[in-house]
């Protein structure tokens, strides 16, 4: 009697081991960061042979990929579609950083090492990706205030996380200090 070969004990243990070195490279590049961060140190802590990295992520970019995917679905950017059906553009403008702001806040050590990190390609890319949906922030945010230069330079300078890392970290100021500080300085372009 010949017996049907079935994958699903094997590729659940596949995936499990998948999972454990995406969260140990997470874990790495969130500790150390993604430039100090050897396969070898991966596999350790994942509890694998360097071989079933490669084996599971076979060059630095879809590690890469695995690890945002991951850290995106655990630390999510906010959720700012309510945000622009606000029709008063300062009022947007407040809700936006304040929402922003927050977010920053809670994964301000991550974002520090990633953006030190940036000349590292893989990294790279998907820093990239992220600068693409701050400037459709600001776009957003931009909607209903004069179209100057200086204004739309205004709101993606307060988008940014060093700016809020500025006012916050090292000039003492709130959240909400730091919000108002950035919404005046828009309204007074």
């Amino acid at each position: 009697m010949n017996r049907k070969y079935e994958l699903k004990e094997r590729a659940r243990r596949q995936a499990h081991t998948r999972q454990r070195i995406v969260e140990a490279a997470v874990g790495l590049h969130t500790s150390l960061g993604p430039a100090r961060t050897t396969i070898s140190a991966i596999a350790e802590r994942a509890g694998v042979e360097r071989h079933t990295v490669y084996a599971h992520f076979p060059d630095d970019r879809t590690l890469y990929r695995a690890c945002s995917e991951h850290w995106q679905a655990a630390h999510p950017l906010p959720e700012l579609a309510t945000l622009a059906a606000i029709d008063n553009p300062e009022r947007r403008l407040r809700g936006t950083l304040a929402e922003l702001y927050a977010w920053y806040e809670s994964v301000e050590d991550d974002l520090a090492l990633f953006l030190r990190d940036a000349f590292v390609p893989a990294n790279a890319e998907v820093l990239a990706e992220t600068t693409a949906e701050l400037e459709a922030l600001r776009d957003e945010a931009a909607r209903g205030w004069p179209r100057r230069k200086a204004v739309r330079a205004a709101i993606g300078h307060a988008l940014e996380f060093e700016t809020w890392r500025s006012l916050v970290r090292r000039h003492g100021l709130s959240q909400a200090q730091a919000v108002d500080t950035m919404a005046r300085l828009v309204s007074g372009l």
